[in-house]
This record gives C-alpha cells, structure tokens and sequence, in this order.
C-alpha cells in the first residue's frame, strides 16, 4: 500500500470531527465567553494566570503531547499497522478528544479545580479518596515509565553503518562499542534539553512580565531551539542512564516548586515548536513518501507474533498506544495547570478536543513513519531486543524510522532526520516529566487536607510532597524493566480517562444534560483496562514474583473499583425522577 493512503484518510476524518462533533460538545456545555474563567476571577500569577490562547494551547499540547503518542504506536506495531491506525483514529475521535474536552470544561466550571475535586463534588468525599488515590498511583507510573524512556534515549548510540555514515565524514561525534563506531545522538539531545531549560526563565519572563508580542516570543523560542540543536551536534553529553535517572529526579523536584511562568510554561512553549514542525515534517515526509512511490513495508497483521510478545489484541493494543488514542494523564494536565490559565470558554474546544486531534495525528504520523521507513527485523531488534542486557528503546526506533523516511520522501540524509527525530521525542518527555511530579505534589497536598481537618505544618510543605512524589518515582523507574511498567502505566492511564469520564458524566447528569457521548467510551475503557490489570497481574507480575507491580495492579483495580460503584449509584440518583412529599 502507498503509504499516503492512510493519511489522506487521517487528516479529513479529524478535520470533520473537530468541526462538527466538537462543535455539539460546545453546545451540551453552553459554552459563554461572558462568563469569566478562574484565571481570571482567582488571579495570582503563580497557579491561576490568564494567558495567551497561543501560549496555553502550546503549554497543553506539550505537556500532553509526551513520548506517549509516540511510544505507544511503536510499541504497539508489533499488532501491524492496520489495528494501530483505526484505534488511533475511532478512539482519538470518539474517546480521546472527547475526555480531554470535557474535563478541561468541567475543570474550568468548577473554579481549576482537578478532577479528584470534581469528584469530591459529584460523587462525595470517599470518592474523592478514591480517586484521589488512583490518581497518585497513576502519576507515579506515568513519571517512573518515562524517567527510564528518557534516561535510555538520552544515552543513544546509532551505529554508522545504519544511517549510511562513514568515520571521519561526518560532524557527529562517535564513539566505538565493540569496534563499532556509534553516533552519539541522544548526546545531542541531551545538550538540547539542557539549553532550553536554562533559557525558559528568560523566556517566560519577557513573555509574562514583559508582555512582548507572542510572535516575537515565538521567533526567539524557534531561535533558541535551533541553538540547542546546533551546539548539541558539536558538544554533545552522554551520561549512563543510572545517572540520567538521578539527574532527572533532582531537576524534577526543583522544578515542581518555581511558578509556571519561570520553567513550565515556556519550556513547553519551546518545545512546541520542534513538535510542531516534527509533525510538519512527518505528513511532508509521508505525503512526499506517497509521490515518490515509498510503499509500506511493515505487515499490515502481525497478530500472531504480536500476542506472542505483547500480548492479547484485545486488551493489550488499546492500552498499550496509550495517548495517542486516549490518556487519563490529559485530565490531570486540564485540571492541574491549563483549566488555572484558559482566558475565555471559547478557546476550551481548540485547547480540549483540537490538541488531542493533532496528538492523534501525531501517533498516525509515527505509525506511518516507522511501516514505511523503518525494516521491520530492525524494528524489532530495537523495540523487542533478544540480546541480554540490551533495553528495549522505542525511541530510537522511531528516531531511525523518521530518518529513514525523510530520505526516502525528500533526500534529507539519514543522519539529519534521525538527530531530528529523537529531538522530537526528548524535549516532551522532560516536559512530562516535570509537570506530572507537580501534579503529584498538588494532589499530595489535597490528600493530607483531606485527611486531616488541620493539617500540620510539615504535610503542606512542598519539599515534602514533592520529594514524595521524586523518591516514588525514582524508587520505580530504577526498579523495574520498561517492558514491565509501560503495560501497567497503560492500563493505569486507560482506567483513569474511564473514571475522569465517569466523574464528568455524573457532573453532566446533575446538570440534566446528555450523558451518552462520555458514558458510553467511559464503558468500554472501564471494560479493557480492568481486564488487562487483571491478566497482567496473573500472567507477568504473580508468576515473576514482581511483589512491587503486582499490589501496585491490585490497589488500582480495587481503587478503580470503588470509583465505579460509587458513580454507578449516583448516576441512577441524578436520573431519578424526582417525587414530591
């Protein structure tokens, strides 16, 4: 098949989707831009900002917008690419698009507060516990799963030979292993990172304290981007992974504590860009791909091999692409930082539903890249190793496979796509990173005033919760194979979007408005996710003595649990046809 085909499908099918199916979504929540938003009525320009449509969008995108829909699509490709691509499309349409929405919406209504506060108000306080504590657990995974990602990108060494380079005729630097001379790439990603970070103060400072025109902050974010990459390429940092690891956690903890404006936001803002022109890149590299003749070479099945390493397709495909269709994380993104900074209710379905289509269309760009770039063989020697001690790297893969394509489509040597490629990925999942390990800390935070009518003085500290919050994650990602934490972050993540959905349906339905379009996704993501914890729990974790995995699986299926019935119950009350005395 050419491999053009499946996105000149892509592109229409998320265009009509935003356009209409969005536009009823608006409608159900009489969206009105006379009504002021929290960032404004609860100002205090450190959590509640009022910002830019631009900045904010670009804040949501790259905070949601992590290895996830990259990660998952290549992993999941083991299944072939038919079944990766309709779940991208039918879930990001149905299903993902709209639980970002609709939570952003509900955060927003309900004065920035997360989800786990919603549900305090729709399904009362032993829900909140409830999920409260999924959402805890959930942010650990999602932070220890990324951290090894991150960690083992950042130390990537391509051989040579695979991307058509010879010693001494080229600028990368390179390193032997084994007499085989390496590219250092993820070296140069890793000085990228580094460089971007330093400049998001100064940034965000000219941006939020300076009011300067956001098109000049964007020229001057593209600029900085640039730089990064150019002194990546002639000054590259390789550390070991363990120490990527350590590095990470104390740049994370730091992180969780300065204003949004002075890190989070513009480094986000920053990285958007290299995102953005990533996925430009991947439809030119794709559609161009479709005018040379590039067909793809991936199978379009590969169900037996794909049960034999992943799992079942059902439920293992659907929680293993992750964001890319539908991510319980996004909820948390809506209500910990973006429903605090959204200016007006208008721009809630570009911010909601609009950045998870072009999520969408991200993951549909990735699964195209690597079918009709990547060889297969070499796909799975890097995403399903068989050689001991050599780490499954995802990222790489993708990283080639952009590389690979780029040359086929438009000539642009191998080298220069790759370097790009894991560019793309690197930047989002520190951003990832650093927001969930905030998120983590709020949500600390909120527990403790739970729990205690007053709190003392040291459960409010942040130090306190956010080196919680680091040491867990540390704690797991140091402890664990990244083959044995994506699946249980998957399902955690799926089954947190079904109860987000749960939480707004009980909202809406006390509302009296429809219910249907987050009831019924709400269903079938309860349905798999609960059904892969429990065959994860008895086919992996149990039977490898995982004790660590194996009651962090049991705890979320009972706390997801709880969640259920509770909503259950409170759903039939709101629906309930009142009787008088």
């Amino acid at each position: 098949m050419n491999i053009a085909i499946l996105m000149l499908i892509t592109i229409p099918v998320f265009w009509l989707a935003y356009r209409y199916y969005g536009r009823y979504i608006d409608k159900v929540f009489d969206v009105d831009d006379s009504r002021p938003t929290p960032a404004v009525t609860m100002k205090d320009d450190v959590d509640y900002v009022p910002t830019k449509t631009g900045v904010v969008f670009s804040h949501h995108f790259a905070s949601i917008a992590g290895a996830g829909p990259i990660v998952g699509p290549t992993v999941a490709m083991i299944f072939g690419y038919i079944p990766v691509w309709l779940w991208v499309l039918l879930g990001g349409v149905f299903i993902g698009a709209v639980h970002d929405f609709t939570a952003l919406f509900v955060s927003v209504r309900e004065k920035g507060k997360s989800m786990a506060e919603v549900s305090d108000h729709t399904l009362g306080r032993a829900g909140f516990l409830l999920f409260i504590g999924f959402t805890i657990a959930l942010l650990v995974l999602v932070t220890s799963s990324f951290m090894q990602l991150t960690a083992t990108a950042l130390g990537s060494l391509v051989p040579l030979k695979d991307m058509g380079l010879e010693v001494g005729k080229t600028v990368l630097h390179v390193k032997d292993v084994n007499g085989i001379p390496n590219a250092q790439i993820g070296g140069i990603a890793s000085m990228s990172v580094i460089i971007l970070t330093l400049f998001a103060p100064l940034i965000g400072w000219l941006l939020y304290k300076k009011n300067i025109n956001v098109y000049l902050g964007s020229l001057l974010a593209i600029l900085v981007g640039i730089l990064s990459i150019a002194v990546g390429i002639f000054y590259p940092i390789t550390f070991k992974p363990e120490v990527w690891m350590i590095i990470l956690s104390i740049y994370t903890f730091l992180a969780a504590g300065i204003p949004v404006w002075a890190i989070l936001q513009p480094r986000d803002f920053t990285n958007s860009f290299i995102l953005y022109i990533g996925i430009i890149a991947l439809v030119v590299g794709v559609f161009g791909g479709g005018l040379a003749g590039v067909k793809l070479i991936a199978p379009a099945l590969n169900l037996t091999e794909g049960v034999k390493l992943a799992g079942a397709i059902w439920p293992f495909l659907f929680i293993t692409v992750a964001c890319g269709a539908i991510s319980g994380f996004h909820a948390l993104v809506a209500g910990g930082t973006v429903s605090k900074q959204v200016s007006r209710e208008k721009d809630i379905r570009t911010i909601g539903y609009g950045a998870m289509l072009i999520e969408s269309l991200l993951a549909a760009g990735v699964i195209l890249a690597i079918s009709g770039g990547l060889n297969f063989e070499t796909y799975r020697n890097i995403v399903y190793p068989t050689v001991a001690g050599v780490k499954s790297n995802p990222i790489l893969a993708f990283a080639l496979s952009v590389g690979s394509l780029l040359h086929k489509s438009v000539g642009l040597p191998v080298s220069a796509g790759t370097v790009f490629g894991i560019l793309m990925v690197e930047g989002f999942v520190v951003t990832t990173l650093d927001t969930a390990v905030r998120l983590n800390r709020y949500l600390f935070e909120e527990l403790w005033a739970a729990l205690f009518k007053n709190p003392p003085k040291i459960l409010k500290s942040y130090f306190l919760n956010a080196g919680i919050a680091v040491a867990l994650m540390w704690y797991f990602g140091a402890t664990n194979l990244f083959s044995l934490i994506w699946p249980i972050f998957g399902s955690a993540n799926q089954l947190l979007a079904a109860l987000s959905l749960i939480a707004v349906s009980v909202w809406l339905a006390s509302k009296k408005k429809p219910t249907w379009f987050t009831v019924l996704p709400a269903i079938f993501m309860m349905v798999t996710t609960l059904w892969s914890l429990f065959k994860l729990l008895f086919t992996k974790y149990l039977p490898l003595g995982n004790m660590t995995l194996a009651v962090t699986d049991i705890i979320l299926v009972l706390l997801g649990i709880g969640v259920i019935l509770l909503a259950i119950s409170k759903l039939f009350a709101f629906r309930k046809p009142s009787v008088s005395a």
